[in-house]
């Protein structure tokens, strides 16, 4: 299966050491394309053809993104507003996503106990990735399970290492022996 991974992230190379490093390892694999919107459209004019035609080439999308403010940061939300266009993504005619598989990994700075209703954030991730389950559903692409990496900043060593393998089984769907 071929996927491709989105990632939007503006520090991904200065700074990011988590999304860094599950960007890196999960482009060894021969199956995925890493598509880096903040390399690939710094002045953030996005080349509409060119992202449909890569989209049409995989089977799984993946969208990478640091959570930032209940959300992902600004280029990925330019991005699918404008190259999801009706009559291509949704609406008459719009079916050119219809049945690839779609989904949403993002990392957080706080702790997991702070995502649920109990929790300093109030909902979980899931709920808070709603929006990107809602626009799969209209352009019929089947909605996966969100990835998520929780304490980001706080991660050892090891714990990078094994996020970074569980991610790259996650976007390849495969899965963990043992």
């Amino acid at each position: 299966m071929k996927t491709l991974v989105i990632v939007a992230h503006p520090g991904l190379h200065e700074g990011s050491r988590i999304n860094r490093e599950l960007t890196e390892t999960v482009g060894h694999h021969p199956e995925v394309t890493v598509h880096d919107l903040y390399q690939r459209y710094p002045d953030g004019i996005i080349d509409i053809a060119a992202e449909q035609q890569l989209l049409l080439r995989h089977d799984r999308i993946v969208f990478h993104f640091p959570f930032w403010w209940y959300s992902s940061p600004p280029l990925l939300k330019h991005w699918f507003d404008e190259v999801l266009t009706f009559g291509w993504a949704y609406g008459p005619g719009g079916d050119k996503l219809r049945g690839k598989e779609w989904g949403v990994a993002v990392t957080t700075g706080g702790a997991a106990e702070a995502y649920g209703n109990a929790g300093y954030n109030r909902y979980t991730v899931e709920e808070l990735t709603r929006p990107f389950e809602v626009t799969a559903s209209l352009v019929g692409a089947v909605y996966l399970p969100v990835f998520t990496v929780h304490n980001a900043m706080q991660l050892t060593d090891e714990e990078l290492r094994r996020h970074a393998e569980d991610f790259a089984l996650h976007v390849t769907g495969a899965v963990r022996a043992g």
